[in-house]
């Protein structure tokens, strides 16, 4: 059984920080291009980052290039997002997404596994 489990979220003044951790299990994690998108109110699900199963190469979306970074560690199965200077705009619910295999999957339609998602509120 496949499972995403997100952490880390929170409150957080504009301009601040926060570091988003999914911990996989059940799944090759060294086959899956990882990802993150999130999910405003009232808004669709938009991609945020991802992290090639075997290059480590990354995509971001423009809204947050230079200022999130997205990693990963094989050896513990976990992937990351470093948020750096949040503002208001970056308040939504963060989920961590597997593809098998995939490339950057900006669609989130082209992931099989998607975690419980993780709340993220930027306060202005």
């Amino acid at each position: 059984q496949v499972q995403l489990v997100e952490s880390g979220g929170g409150l957080v003044q504009a301009g601040g920080s926060l570091r988003l951790s999914c911990a996989a299990s059940g799944l090759a994690f060294t086959s899956y291009t990882m990802a993150w998108f999130r999910q405003a109110p009232g808004k669709d699900r938009e991609f945020v980052a991802s992290i090639h199963w075997s290059t480590s190469s990354t995509w971001y979306s423009d809204s947050v290039k230079g200022r999130f970074t997205v990693s990963r560690d094989n050896a513990r199965n976990m992937d990351f997002l470093q948020m750096n200077s949040l503002n208001p705009d970056d308040t939504a619910v963060y989920y961590c997404a597997a593809r098998r295999y995939g490339s950057a999957g900006y669609s989130g339609q082209t992931y099989s596994y998607w975690g419980q998602g993780t709340q993220v509120t930027v306060s202005s």
